[in-house]
């Protein structure tokens, strides 16, 4: 019975998913180990050679299991329990599977400086849920050709990530300016463009904040590089978690994950909600207190981009942009005069007012 049971088990995953080897590959690739760690801070020929013996012993093993088939395994029961074998052989059979991508301590050392190792080997973006990271399978695959205009923002952010991911000095970078202008999708985009160099996105809401120093001591420990991505960031005061997020943009006495920047947005420039009433006092001192403290966050963002709302002409280049992205055939004095009678409707001009006209018009071709 507990044969059979077990048997029955295999079965199940290997009919649903086709692959031991499939499994086997994601569970190395996905382990945190001592060979993992090694691989990715020294040369092979500086781990030691026990361990990387065992390593290869360790995959010699699970290619050994790759390679069993059910008639195998159904002989080996009926040598164990000859009196069942009638009922041993009317269990189903499965074929052996696939060869295991890696064979040897060498090719899984490869494997862990191209892919890295780990959790974070899941997935290009992270969310948290109850304190926990979790990995997205189905996260926005925007890219910067889908972003119109703003072409000296994106350049500024680009140029920073990339001098990050080379292991260059690089700032965090506040994004701010008016809504709809493309803040939190060009973050993503940019991660996107990067994400096979090893880049990771770690979103964090204000009311997670309160994870911000267990999270960022998990992605320290690991070998890829992060962007915490604080989106809509605003306190309406200063509190434990301003100051914290303070203290660990400047480094702290702890010192900051050399492998971790934050990238925010938010629609104030100085993050913090402030009221006329704080102003109006005759304490020259308590003004520029004041001011000093609602800037303190702020000012620790190495680099303050503005996205700001497009004019009538940056707006009708990016409808013209998408309009041919997209195919849209109208004379552009007709296009031009119902992009702006939709932003009229919609409050005002933005990329985003413009990406959703286009989608009105494309579902209108559609109807068509």
């Amino acid at each position: 019975q507990d044969f059979c049971r077990a048997y029955g088990q295999l079965c199940g995953y290997i009919f649903e998913h086709k692959d031991l080897s499939k499994l086997f590959y994601e569970e190395l690739l996905y382990d945190n180990n001592i060979f993992a760690d090694l691989s990715c801070k020294k040369s092979f020929s500086e781990i030691p050679e026990y361990i990387k013996n065992s390593v290869t012993f360790d995959l010699q093993v699970l290619e050994a299991v790759s390679s069993l088939t059910g008639d195998i395994l159904i002989e080996e029961a009926v040598k164990a329990f000859p009196k069942e074998s009638a009922f041993l052989h009317t269990l189903p059979r499965f074929p052996n599977s696939a060869q295991l991508p890696v064979t040897n301590a060498q090719a899984l050392y490869e494997l862990y400086h191209q892919k890295g190792y780990g959790y974070f080997a899941r997935a290009t973006a992270f969310a948290v849920e109850k304190g926990e990271i979790v990995a997205l399978t189905h996260a926005d695959s925007i890219r910067l050709s889908d972003l119109k205009g703003y072409q000296r923002q994106k350049r500024a952010i680009l140029s920073n990530t990339l001098s990050f991911l080379q292991g260059k000095l690089a700032n965090h970078i506040l994004l701010y300016g008016d809504k709809g202008t493309g803040k939190s999708s060009t973050v993503k985009a940019v991660v996107n463009e990067y994400a096979a160099q090893g880049l990771k996105i770690i979103e964090l809401s204000m009311a997670q904040l309160k994870y911000f120093p267990k999270i960022c001591e998990q992605a320290g420990a690991s070998p890829f590089k992060f962007i915490i991505f604080l989106d809509d960031l605003t306190f309406q005061q200063e509190n434990e978690t301003f100051t914290a997020l303070k203290a660990f943009i400047e480094g702290g006495v702890a010192g900051k994950p050399d492998n971790i920047l934050i990238y925010a947005t938010s629609n104030r420039r100085h993050l913090v909600k402030e009221n006329m009433a704080e102003r109006m006092t005759d304490d020259d001192v308590h003004i520029r207190d004041t001011m000093q403290t609602a800037a303190s966050l702020s000012d620790r963002f190495g680099l303050e981009i503005t996205f700001s709302v497009p004019d009538k002409g940056e707006y009708l280049d990016i409808v013209d942009s998408l309009a041919q992205e997209y195919g849209i055939d109208l004379e552009q004095k007709e296009l031009h005069m119902l992009a702006e009678r939709f932003a009229l409707t919609r409050g005002g001009r933005s990329p985003r007012t413009a990406r959703q006209f286009i989608k009105l018009q494309v579902s209108e071709m559609a109807m068509e």
